[in-house]
């Protein structure tokens, strides 16, 4: 009535339990039609529409054997809507081409995969030639089949995509989730209990997303989506086997990372950096040979891959490296630590790929004194806009100042004491005093030293905080977890097998640190935002596994459990940039137990993750869905079958991502509703509902009255055991190509 309420259902007595309904303009007079599957009776019945809610009684025309799945298009470019039909009985897709008023003959059948048992067809243009494609779900081979349109009423052979051994995939809806503008498709499985999403790329072949978690209890059995939230991409409504309740997934990009490509390095690449070294405006990596007493460069090529790398002396066993432009002359420069000569080495760099000898500043307070220096960060400590360096001195106890000229050399360092064995050190604003702050990890002590900076290059008494004993911190990075503005800490805790966390109160102090499990032994950590959703991740090289962790953040300061991504070789180091231009970062990893150095390129993954449930009444079993604009304010509103409670549910949404209780509206005693349908049935502009009911053998028609409100159902009889199940959405006589 145009308030989001209906009026009683109108019937039309159907075939024997009609099983499926769809709607579309079969005699191209303007006005909506009704086509039903009849499982049971091995045809389909066209209803057609008068343009004023009514409609003729059907003409049956037979397919193959149990039609259970229907969609429309224009198949053979005519102008005249087509129907296809799943015949799940003897596995084949049958299409009907319209010839003339309301005239459909069968012209061809196309075979699926032996004992495919197919459940469910869709249409859409799945390789952008401007021709309607079809996709099928075979539910007994597992796996979804892509035929494409050859534009006169064929189709080509089926290409098909594995889903997974016992997945039985059921039904199907299409969607653009990752906002490409490229139709994927979404497959709810009853054998492995969730939904795979399958991201099309134009041509008509589609990625698997790997599936995180994605189970459901019970069976998921009917998909549909929509853009319920305005963002421009698909989300997806899920029901399920004897349930009382629908879901609504939104997708949610976990980020993937393909398999590595591997480059021979010097004998054990102990760290690794990143950074433009000749100025090509693409990243190329930088590692420390530890045993080979030199640097590797390795200059990128713009699309993930690398050249063989360029070697440069360094000192005695060179531990960390980092990049940095030490004299302001818009050209990368390199530091290493050299362990066993107790001093820094800094490669000036000369802007086309390669460095000048090193110049090296001792890290020790007198000659003959052991400082092992391990780790350096690098920042302005004196706000002179003059890089400076920070380094662990491990043997000393202590952590070392060297200030920055601004010509590429160093004063003499200031050393400041730490704790026992300080191994990595990161720079930060911890007290947002516009003053650079040092952050240690020591080793020997599980503890994490935290100095605050004077903004002069000098730095106040350490603040401790602890870890868990025999913790053994070996890697410190530093970013904003929480979106506060605030930095907050991430440490390796390598003796236990997880990484810490302290968040930042912006005064200079932190949390106590929530642990994350990781791999074996992490010895690495390094913080980017992988699935580009403005908040930090972290990812982990686990040196006692072969691979690396990835833990994505939420926002708020805690991150997802860990994803493995394999290395191939115990992981030491890990840095990360875009490496293939791609806008998303990439890892690089170099190995502890050879002379590799690894990339892993990041890609999308996308997951379906649970926003919210719509409570459908008890005993209410929903089957089918509609989804459409019923009252006309831009937000897309969901009808749903309830098979157990004889109903059409209305659930009208709004501007926040959120929808109304439900609304009713009753199809009869006994009627059990499987199937709904969505389109203009009167010609008034407003969206109409159809539904199929299974045992009353009847079609009902809800009029819209354009505020979310329906009249009373008008019923039209398919005949005895004709049974509908499930719907297409027609919005202003045009069909939608996909199948709820």
């Amino acid at each position: 009535y145009g308030n989001g309420t209906f009026g009683t259902q109108i019937t039309y007595s159907t075939g024997a339990t009609p099983y499926f309904v769809a709607v579309g303009d079969f005699n191209n007079d303007a006005r909506l039609d009704i086509v039903v599957a009849y499982s049971y009776d091995d045809n389909i019945g066209i209803f057609l529409g008068y343009g004023n809610g009514f409609f003729s009684s059907p003409t049956r025309l037979s397919t193959g054997s149990e039609p259970n799945s229907i969609a429309v298009g224009d198949f053979n470019n005519d102008t005249l809507l087509d129907i296809v039909v799943t015949n799940a009985g003897i596995n084949s897709v049958g299409v009907l081409l319209h010839y003339n008023r309301g005239t459909l003959a069968k012209k061809i059948t196309f075979a699926s995969s032996g004992g495919s048992h197919l459940r469910t067809v869709v249409t859409g243009d799945f390789n952008n030639d401007s021709l309607v494609d079809l996709v099928v779900a075979n539910y007994a081979t597992n796996n979804i089949g892509f035929l494409p349109g050859h534009g006169n009423g064929t189709f080509g052979t089926e290409m098909m995509t594995f889903i997974g051994l016992d997945s039985y995939p059921y039904a199907i809806a299409i969607g653009d989730f990752d906002k490409d503008n490229e139709l994927d498709i979404a497959v709810a499985n009853h054998g492995s209990n969730n939904v795979d999403i399958f991201l099309g790329n134009g041509t008509g072949s589609f990625v698997r997303q790997i599936n995180y978690e994605n189970s459901f209890d019970p069976l998921p059995s009917v998909v549909a989506t929509g853009d319920l939230n305005n963002d421009g991409g698909s989300e997806i409504i899920v029901a399920y086997n004897d349930t009382d309740n629908v879901h609504i997934y939104v997708p949610y990009d976990t980020s993937s990372f393909a398999s590595q490509m591997i480059y021979l390095t010097g004998s054990d690449p102990y760290s690794v950096a990143v950074g433009d070294f000749n100025n090509d405006s693409r990243l190329d990596i930088v590692v420390a040979n530890r045993h080979d007493n030199n640097l590797g460069v390795f200059l990128g090529y713009g699309n993930g891959t690398f050249g063989t790398q360029i070697t440069y002396s360094t000192g005695a066993t060179p531990y960390f490296v980092a990049v940095g432009d030490f004299n302001n002359d818009a050209r990368l420069d390199i530091v290493v630590t050299n362990n066993n000569d107790n001093n820094l080495g800094v490669f000036l760099g000369y802007g086309n790929g390669t460095f000048a000898t090193q110049m090296t500043y001792p890290t020790n307070s007198y000659p003959g004194l052991t400082s092992w220096p391990c780790s350096v960060a690098i920042g302005d400590f004196n706000n002179d806009a003059r890089l400076d360096i920070v380094v662990t001195n491990s043997a000393a106890n202590q952590v070392g100042i060297l200030l920055g000229y601004g010509n590429g050399s160093f004063a003499n360092q200031i050393s400041y004491s730490s704790s026992y064995s300080p191994q990595s050190v990161a720079a930060g604003d911890f007290d947002n005093d516009t003053c650079m702050d040092i952050v240690v990890a020591n080793y020997d002590s599980d503890s994490i030293d935290v100095r605050l900076g004077y903004c002069n290059g000098t730095f106040g008494d350490p603040i401790t905080y602890f870890t868990d004993r025999f913790s053994f911190l070996r890697s410190i990075a530093v970013g904003d977890f929480d979106n506060d503005t605030r930095i907050d800490i991430v440490v390796a805790n390598y003796g236990y097998d997880n990484i810490g966390v302290l968040l930042g109160y912006g005064n200079g102090s932190f949390t106590k640190q929530i642990t994350y499990l990781t791999g074996s032994r992490p010895a690495s950590v390094a913080v980017g935002d992988f699935n580009k959703d403005n908040r930090l991740d972290i990812v982990v090289a686990n040196s006692n596994d072969i691979n690396v962790s990835v833990l994505l953040g939420h926002g708020d300061g805690s991150f997802t459990s860990q994803m493995t991504y394999s290395t191939r070789f115990l992981a030491m180091s890990v840095a990360i940039g875009d490496f293939n231009g791609d806008t998303r970062l990439d890892i690089v990893v170099t190995s502890s137990d050879g002379n590799r150095v690894g990339v892993l390129l990041g890609d999308i993954n996308l997951v379906f993750v649970k926003k919210m449930t719509l409570n459908t009444g008890l005993g209410s079993r929903p089957r089918s869905f509609a989804i459409g604009h019923f009252n006309n304010d831009d937000r897309l509103d969901i009808a749903i079958a309830n098979s157990g409670t004889n109903n059409v549910g209305i659930f009208l949404g709004n501007k926040n991502f959120y929808f109304t209780n439900q609304t009713i509206y009753e199809t009869g005693s006994a009627s059990r509703p499987y199937s709904l349908a969505a389109g203009d049935f009167n010609n008034d502009t407003q969206l109409d509902i159809a539904v199929a009911n299974y045992d009353s053998n009847t079609i009902g028609v809800f009029l819209g009255y354009s505020n979310g409100s329906f009249s009373n159902q008008n019923t039209f009889s398919t005949g005895d055991s004709s049974g509908p199940l499930r719907n297409l959405k027609v919005e202003s006589n045009h069909y939608h190509p996909q199948v709820f």
